[in-house]
């Protein structure tokens, strides 16, 4: 089969489009013939060697190595003692993260049918292929963390804050891939939701659910907006405590990305910080799975790029300002 390879950490020039084996299935797994991937972060991460973390919390990487997490497509076979798939059946899924073993990039691969849920039937492959880390991402900080594993940055357990009518949530880097998640579950659960992206994104994000819309090229949102009860920062960075003075007293920011704030100064307001680690979750994506089929969440697909042209997919997410999410197809 083909399959993209990384043979050493780098820029998008190093990203391999190679013949490699079909994948074996092992206890619990299905082979899935791969109809998309979904493009995360953690992808270019680790093309580039993971440099984004810190020195002692790097992994040791084995190279060549084929990346990617989310995944939509059929399966193909399946092991003996796995569970809730048959053959032929449409699925969508995030494969072993945290992890590294994904393997998604390629015409086949072999996941745990616990990391997979049945794609809904009224979203195409690409839609589904770009919802599963985003989509669960925003689910486990904002509905359902789903298990009790401390978050590795802060060594707590995530709690979600109840989102209810009459409660005002802003998000930040709203357009992208856990940011219009985030925007419409918080519109889900009734809530009032602040959505900060650039100008070119107001008409997406108004369309997703978003009551307000801050153009953050022309509006600094800690100049205009105050007794917020809860941030969703998707896009972090040196600049995050800028965003503590929208909160009320009690509030709660969510960092999806790397962020530092002075622990007085949330101490003194009685802000929480709390972030996590997103984990595979099969049974919470058949929940996000169900939103989708009747039309509540859907994806925002920023570009398709075919499996062969990865690089050029790389690229595009490193222009950033991306709409939604980034997703290879792979021809049947």
């Amino acid at each position: 089969m083909k399959a993209i390879q990384f043979r050493e950490p780098g820029g998008p020039e190093v990203v391999r489009y190679d013949e490699v084996p079909v994948p074996g299935i092992g206890q619990g797994e299905v082979l899935v013939r791969v109809h998309a991937v979904g493009i995360n972060p953690p992808d270019w991460y680790l093309r580039e060697g993971m440099k984004i973390m810190p020195a002692e919390m790097r992994p040791t990487l084995e190279y060549p190595l084929i990346p990617g997490t989310d995944m939509s497509g059929v399966v193909e076979a399946v092991a003996p003692d796995a569970k809730g798939f048959a053959v032929g059946d449409e699925v969508f899924g995030m494969l072993r993260f945290p992890g590294f073993d994904g393997r998604t990039y390629a015409e086949y691969v072999a996941a745990p049918a616990s990391d997979l849920a049945h794609k809904p039937a009224g979203v195409e492959h690409v839609e589904a292929a770009g919802a599963p880390m985003a989509a669960l991402t925003a689910w486990q900080y904002l509905i359902d963390l789903g298990h009790d594993v401390p978050s590795p940055f802060t060594g707590r357990v995530h709690r979600p804050v109840p989102l209810r009518p009459g409660m005002t949530v802003l998000v930040n880097g709203a357009a992208g891939g856990v940011g219009h998640f985030a925007v419409q579950l918080a519109q889900w659960k009734g809530a009032r939701v602040i959505a900060v992206a650039s100008g070119r994104h107001e008409r997406f994000l108004r369309k997703l659910g978003a009551d307000e819309f801050i153009d953050y090229t022309r509006t600094r949102a800690e100049d205009v907006v105050r007794d917020v009860d809860l941030v969703i920062d998707a896009v972090g960075g040196p600049d995050s405590a800028r965003l503590l003075s929208v909160l009320k007293r009690g509030g709660t920011i969510l960092p999806v990305f790397f962020a530092q704030y002075d622990p007085e100064e949330t101490a003194g307001r009685d802000i929480t910080v709390s972030n996590i680690q997103v984990r595979s979750d099969g049974s919470q994506l058949a929940e996000i799975g169900r939103l989708l089929d009747e039309g509540t969440l859907k994806v925002g697909v920023d570009s398709t790029y075919p499996l062969p042209e990865a690089h050029s997919a790389h690229r595009r997410a490193a222009r950033g300002h991306i709409q939604g999410k980034i997703v290879l197809t792979v021809a049947p």
